[in-house]
């Protein structure tokens, strides 16, 4: 007899092949709604007074500069040794103007790709520490419609490049908890971190890792060959770091602790003011809408599941770089990118919690009127454009939110779970709808 009487293992193979399919679908489809939403109309408004034309600056002498100089391991601004950051980003912008040429569009093209890297990268986090796809599904989108992530995210400045290489280091570091091989890209996505923002940052998101481990998997902190591979993945940005000692008498004190570490040190000096404080929680809130109402939540049943591996993820990340930020004297808007990953996934294990509830059970009256307040809101910045006249996609882009808002504030209200789904695609449009515009840079 040929016929096959025991087909367990045909079947588990046909169900391995049909998940990696989905998976890979999902990833493919992360990164083509990344691809359009950051790199769509680039090249307008025109690069940046201070940082972006700093970068610029800094880029075009080194693309013009042979491969074999010494500048291109320290480059100069304006003929002067340019320590005070690190030259990762500008590589990758002085690589585009020998690609193509020197415009607004290359420059901020290797920032905006990097961006849209972090979109599948981020979702490998969640893949790591979700038991199901949907949970990383929702968070994924969550951080892909948020207004700071996707704006900073398309401007040539060093904070918006971290971010991509902030989703390399965690992603590889959870995975090292299966195999320690895994270490050596998350010593790797460290460097990369340093090369980029300065040490004062990687320390800050190394310490997120580590106190993670400790809590999470401790077996990790005493294996040599996890040791082994952080250190090797760290040899690049070590040497720089080195040698400038011999080559530069005062990169120590212009790199590492004037640009890397003074953000953090110097709020001991200066007399810090509430509105400080103020402004920034203000700048936070107000560039979250609508995700805000998910995040608290989230961060509360992340509280009350703490003995679960993703809650002990995002109190970890969200209270370690949240009190970073609060140490700063002056924490500018973009420092706040790498906490938005840790509430997007705080927000995506909410509505995932959300989605699993009882049809019975009515959802919190603070999300129906909160979106409904978002919405009026909404709808009184689009009067108050089209009184004014302007010609800009501004009306069109708050008319598409307020519709959003409303739309989700009644479908809540009537517990109807497609409220998820209208707040997705309606943020992502409203987002793309903004991005077409020359005036997508906001504040």
């Amino acid at each position: 007899m040929n016929r096959q009487t025991f087909i367990w293992g045909h079947s588990g193979s046909r169900i391995r092949r049909t998940q990696r399919w989905v998976e890979r679908m999902w990833v493919f489809s992360l990164l083509l709604a990344a691809l359009l939403l950051f790199c769509i109309n680039l090249d307008s408004p025109p690069l940046l007074n201070g940082g972006e034309q700093t970068v610029n600056q800094v880029a075009r002498e080194l693309s013009s500069t042979p491969w074999a100089s010494w500048q291109w391991f320290y480059p100069t601004f304006s003929d002067q040794s340019y320590v005070e950051e690190p030259p990762l980003l500008y590589w990758l912008i002085a690589l585009a103007y020998k690609t193509g040429n020197d415009s607004t569009l290359m420059t901020r093209l290797p920032t905006a790709l990097l961006s849209v890297l972090s979109v599948p990268l981020f979702y490998g986090i969640g893949r790591e520490i979700f038991p199901s796809r949907q949970n990383a599904l929702f968070s994924s989108f969550i951080y892909l419609t948020v207004l700071p992530v996707v704006q900073y995210g398309r401007l040539a400045i060093l904070d918006s490049t971290v971010l991509c290489f902030v989703m390399l280091m965690m992603v590889c570091l959870l995975r090292s908890r299966r195999d320690f091989r895994w270490s050596l890209g998350a010593g790797i996505g460290f460097g990369l971190i340093c090369l980029t923002q300065g040490i004062g940052l990687g320390f800050v998101l190394l310490a997120i890792g580590f106190i993670f481990i400790a809590w999470d998997t401790p077996r990790l902190l005493r294996s040599g060959y996890w040791w082994l591979g952080w250190v090797l993945g760290i040899i690049p940005a070590l040497v720089w770091y080195t040698l400038p000692w011999v080559y530069s008498q005062g990169f120590l004190t212009a790199n590492l602790v004037k640009e890397s570490l003074q953000p953090f040190w110097h709020s001991v000096e200066i007399n810090r003011t509430l509105k400080s404080d103020y402004d920034y929680l203000l700048e936070l809130l107000k560039f979250s809408v609508p995700w805000l109402l998910f995040w608290s939540y989230g961060l509360g049943l992340a509280w009350n599941n703490r003995n679960w591996g993703w809650a002990k993820f995002v109190l970890v990340w969200t209270g370690v770089y949240g009190g970073a930020v609060c140490l700063m004297a002056f924490p500018l808007p973009e420092y706040s990118l790498p906490l938005y990953p840790a509430l997007a996934l705080a927000g995506g294990a909410q509505l995932t919690a959300v989605w699993n509830l009882p049809r019975s059970q009515s959802y919190p009256r603070l999300w129906i009127f909160g979106l409904s307040f978002m919405s009026l809101g909404a709808i009184a910045a689009t009067i108050y454009l089209v009184l004014e006249a302007s010609q800009s996609l501004f009306p069109v882009v708050s008319s598409s939110v307020a519709l959003t808002l409303a739309i989700a504030a009644i479908l809540v209200a009537r517990r109807d779970l497609q409220f998820i789904f209208i707040l997705f695609w309606g943020m992502y449009v409203s987002l793309l709808l903004l991005m077409t515009s020359p005036h997508w840079i906001v504040s």
